[in-house]
């Protein structure tokens, strides 16, 4: 594996239209799992009021802040609609089902 790659678990402990947590020096980062098995990493706060994204739903490639519903693309890292703002996107892969981020390489979403 790639150094700069860090192994995150399996893909099975993230529950479909769910999230997981991982603690890191760079701040909270949430593992999206959609309904059709893809996956993503954003950082865990809502551009807006900083809401835990983690704790949102999940819909398509997209997840819904649980405070103010403000809807995040989980490809961009970029507010939907009529909202402003954008979090980190972190690469993922999915190496049959072993998760693996990209922590060095955190890209900031063009706004």
């Amino acid at each position: 594996m790639d150094k700069n790659w860090i192994a995150i678990g399996d893909i099975s402990a993230i529950p479909l239209r769910g999230a997981r947590c991982i603690n890191t020096r760079q701040g909270k980062i949430a593992v999206f799992r959609t309904a059709e098995n893809e996956v993503f990493a954003i950082e865990d706060h809502c551009p807006h009021k900083g809401g835990p994204l983690s704790q949102g739903i999940v819909h398509g490639t997209a997840v819904t802040c649980p405070l103010h519903n403000w809807v995040i693309s989980l490809k961009t890292g970029k507010a939907l609609g009529a909202d402003q703002g954008a979090v980190r996107i972190i690469p993922v892969r999915n190496d049959e089902g072993a998760l693996s981020i990209a922590l060095e390489n955190l890209m900031v979403a063009a706004e």
